[in-house]
């Protein structure tokens, strides 16, 4: 069974919905879990935040934050996945932010760094992650491995 649809079937047990906040997913967490026949009993949608500006003003990053840690930091994607929950009013969501690539990277953040969380009302994990795909493959990684955390996440609650 496709991981998203595992995920599906746990949200409906629950009677949970599920939101996401994407950056550098580019809304393909969304596609996944919209793909699936009936997701909208679960699942209530996303802010593909790919800039700062959106990130700020929607879903409430800190602009200090932004400013001294980057988009790609463990407080930012904190904040974003909180965020989503409370723009969209669900339950649990995921949250991304990295460096697709090819380019965009620094030697302290290379090409394939990703942070990914993933939040319930009473739970909240984040981790960073450094994939070495192509970007293709830097994005699909980093929308598997957050609907991964997120599932983790609901079956360990």
């Amino acid at each position: 069974m496709p991981l998203e649809q595992q995920l599906g079937e746990v949200l409906k047990q629950k009677k949970w919905t599920m939101g996401t906040a994407e950056s550098c997913t580019g809304g393909r967490i969304a596609g996944r879990m919209t793909a699936l026949p009936g997701a909208s009993a679960y699942y209530v949608g996303s802010v593909v935040s790919y800039s700062n500006e959106v990130k700020k003003h929607l879903l409430g990053v800190s602009q200090k934050d932004l400013d001294e840690q980057g988009a790609v930091s463990q407080p930012v994607i904190e904040q974003m996945v909180q965020g989503a929950m409370q723009l969209l009013g669900c339950d649990c969501a995921v949250a991304t932010s990295g460096i697709a690539g090819p380019d965009g990277g620094t030697p302290e953040k290379p090409v394939g760094t990703v942070w990914i969380a993933a939040a319930t009302r009473t739970q909240l994990l984040s981790n960073c992650y450094h994939f070495t795909g192509n970007r293709e493959e830097n994005m699909a990684c980093a929308a598997t491995t957050a609907l991964r955390m997120l599932l983790k996440l609901l079956t360990e609650e």
